[in-house]
């Protein structure tokens, strides 16, 4: 897993200059991506283009999100270096023709598209690309999209 750079220098000026983080909002958004959006770029970055996708918003509390361990099994854990989705997670269904292979998804703020966190799937938790195709649903049972500090 990792930080997009954006996510990392608020982290580091935090750290060191006591600059406060920023706000990044109620909810966090979860986005697909059919290839590694890279540590510079952002929501937007080689994200899905299928009909009818659109971004989810999870809420950032507990609702939303449960903090686990972050190595396997990554069980519940309060005081985790992880953190795993609370409840399922459904993206809208395709309405096109065409696949897309999803191989990435980030955590972004809403406002800005600055990723929080991204992993490759088959590095959070799942072990498979997801291909999404006409009336396709794609979406993570709970548990199964996982974040975790290196």
């Amino acid at each position: 897993m990792s930080k997009g750079n954006a996510t990392e220098n608020d982290f580091v000026k935090f750290v060191a200059n006591g600059v406060a983080m920023p706000s990044y909002g109620a909810n966090l958004q979860i986005n697909l991506h059919t290839d590694d959006p890279g540590e510079a770029g952002t929501a937007a970055t080689n994200v899905a283009t299928y009909g009818g996708y659109a971004p989810q918003s999870v809420s950032r509390d507990a609702a939303g999100w449960t903090i686990c361990d972050g190595i396997a099994p990554y069980a519940a854990n309060p005081a985790g270096s992880g953190f795993k989705n609370a409840a399922t997670i459904t993206f809208p269904e395709r309405n096109d023709v065409g696949t897309d292979i999803i191989r990435y998804v980030s955590i972004t703020v809403v406002a800005t598209g600055q990723i929080l966190y991204k992993t490759r799937l088959k590095d959070g938790g799942l072990d498979f690309d997801l291909p999404v195709s006409l009336n396709s649903t794609p979406f993570f049972p709970a548990g199964t999209l996982i974040f975790a500090e290196d």
